[in-house]
């Protein structure tokens, strides 16, 4: 589940706290969780190794290292990253922990087992075909305008599509896409200029706002203290099937598309 917000509320969290600890072991109970490298070949070329800066790139969390290696993690659906003490009860579902200088454990723990963690000298082979991040300042509305006349899909999978653009999930397309007035089933070269405008609006703002409130806690995510975030709290569409529009007399009505849950309002949404 963790999308861009609740990825760069973990990242933002563990810069203020992991940058410039030492990686002093790591312990791994889920092979599959290794996805680049075993257990064997990831303590020989990580322990020791010094966390320099800590990033994120769509739905990644990229840790440099002061060594050619660079550490990636994808929390998939379940994952979490908790920074606790070592000495501290551990709990269930944590499948690999990295024991850091000063006496604390980088835990990451998840439940249904999908997370990654990757050790390559060569990052852009695993972070290369992303599409644009919507929050920076090389994603404007021109080029979202182009992007979506360049293509002829369904409107709500490509915005899932994390070539097309990097870090929106479930959530966030739902959300954005209720701002932007716009339905799901849209084919993306019918959207006007001023809609791709307002689509481009939507997308940083609800993301944003996201951000702000910490991210959305609806099962597994948590920040990295353990803490909850409060976007769950502002949910427009997102799990409001059968539920009043808040913005038209309609109701929030569930389809599935690409094979995922999808919410909005048929009433308003066109």
């Amino acid at each position: 589940m963790p999308e861009l917000p609740e990825v760069e509320i973990v990242v933002r969290s563990l810069r203020e706290d992991v940058i410039g600890r030492i990686i002093l072991d790591i312990k791994n109970s889920w092979p599959n969780h290794l996805a680049s490298v075993d257990l064997v070949e990831m303590r020989k070329r990580v322990i020791g190794s010094e966390i320099t800066g800590i990033n994120r790139r769509g739905k990644y969390i990229v840790f440099d290292l002061d060594s050619p290696d660079t550490m990636i993690i994808h929390l998939k659906m379940t994952g979490q990253l908790l920074l606790q003490p070592a000495t501290s009860a551990e709990g269930d579902h944590v499948h690999t922990t990295f024991l850091l200088s000063g006496d604390d454990e980088l835990r990451f723990r998840d439940v249904r087992k999908f997370g990654r963690v990757y050790l390559t000298q060569k990052p852009v082979e695993i972070l290369g075909q992303l599409g644009p991040e919507p929050l920076s300042e090389s994603f404007t509305p021109r080029l979202l305008n182009e992007m979506l006349l360049g293509r002829r899909r369904v409107l709500k999978p490509l915005l899932l599509d994390q070539h097309f653009i990097s870090g929106i999930g479930n959530i966030y397309a739902d959300e954005s896409l209720f701002h932007a007035k716009l339905a799901p089933n849209r084919l993306s070269n019918t959207i006007s200029e001023d809609e791709s405008r307002q689509l481009y609006s939507s997308i940083r703002k609800t993301l944003q706002f996201a951000v702000d409130r910490g991210g959305a806690t609806i099962s597994d995510y948590r920040q990295p203290d353990g803490s909850e975030g409060e976007m769950q709290n502002s949910f427009k569409v997102y799990g409001k099937a059968g539920d009043p529009c808040r913005r038209c007399d309609g109701i929030i009505e569930r389809v599935i598309l690409g094979g995922r849950s999808t919410f909005f309002c048929a009433s308003c949404q066109i």
